[in-house]
């Protein structure tokens, strides 16, 4: 098990301040990297060869190995198989084609039960009186297209969050050849799926490699996070601006503060926040983009993130450091 000395992010330099009235009232910490197109790392910031747990950020590589195993989807329901969707009306829609396209219904969901991601659609939810379900929770795209793989493979749909499950064995190999590296530990994410622990120059050499494939897994995975952001994020979610407001470009957020970027170009970047804390995320991630020559309006909108007071704002995030 890995103490604190021993982590990376125990180091980490800081990337983000908060100021309030003129005085720095917080510091974010963390590690960012860029990789070259043949993988190398350009630049990194704080140790980026420690491994760490992409969480959500893995999901493009997840639905890579499910397509390998033979699932049948594209556009918006591939997109949502890499998701953490807002759970909004069209997400859950989506979700219920995935499964019924195999057979399956909201039962045979495993994912820790939750309520819609997304603030609005969460109060219309809880209005309703529905309480929490899987299919509402971030991940079931995932969880659905996971079992859809099953049953296109002719694996048991049932044990299907098992590390050991051909399907996740699948996933650690495409997950690490991706990678570069092996994956270095496996945990269980908080939608009860293995997650699987690589380094952020792992994360961003995987990203780099998926957003200029030419043909395969790939090539689809990337095509319906390019051409169904909304599914892969939500309406009103920094991620999908993101892939919006630069061409080529792929992205996936995580919990615990990651974000993984991949460029048309073959460039990765990745990113995370030591706290956890996703305040600074976005911006941390639009100050990256812009110092490897990115030049967006979405990167000046993302980089705004005001402190308030009394309703005002009194202060920002200021990225440091990158």
């Amino acid at each position: 098990m890995t103490s604190l000395s021993q982590s990376a992010l125990a180091a980490a330099p800081v990337l983000a301040v908060v100021e309030r009235s003129g005085f720095v009232e917080s510091v974010h910490h963390g590690i960012a990297v860029v990789t070259n197109p043949d993988g190398s790392v350009e630049r990194a910031i704080g140790d980026a060869g420690a491994p760490c747990f992409p969480r959500s950020s893995n999901k493009p590589m997840q639905a890579i190995a499910m397509l390998e195993a033979g699932l049948q989807a594209s556009g918006a329901h591939l997109a949502l198989a890499a998701a953490s969707h807002s759970g909004e009306d069209f997400h859950l829609e989506g979700v219920r084609a995935i499964l019924a396209a195999a057979g399956l219904t909201e039962d045979d969901l495993q994912n820790t039960p939750d309520y819609p991601y997304d603030d609005l659609a969460r109060r219309a939810w809880i209005e309703t009186g529905r309480g929490p379900t899987s299919l509402a929770q971030n991940c079931s795209g995932k969880h659905a297209s996971m079992l859809a793989a099953c049953v296109a493979a002719g694996w048991d749909p049932s044990t299907y969050r098992s590390p050991d499950h051909p399907l996740q064995v699948l996933t650690a190999s495409s997950l690490a050849s991706l990678a570069g590296e092996p994956v270095a530990a496996t945990g269980i994410d908080g939608c009860g799926a293995p997650v699987m622990a690589i380094s952020l120059a792992g994360l961003a050499r995987a990203f780099g490699s998926i957003a200029a494939a030419t043909s395969g897994p790939a090539a689809a995975v990337r095509d319906a996070i390019r051409g169904y952001p909304e599914y892969l994020g939500g309406t009103r979610r920094d991620v999908t601006a993101l892939i919006r407001g630069v061409d080529g470009l792929i992205a996936k957020d995580g919990a615990e503060a990651v974000y993984a970027v991949g460029l048309a170009d073959g460039r990765g970047l990745a990113l995370k926040i030591a706290d956890g804390g996703q305040r600074a995320r976005p911006a941390i991630m639009a100050s990256l983009l812009s110092s490897v020559g990115i030049r967006a309006e979405v990167l000046e909108t993302l980089s705004e993130v005001p402190v308030p007071g009394h309703g005002q704002p009194v202060g920002a995030v200021r990225v440091v450091g990158i």
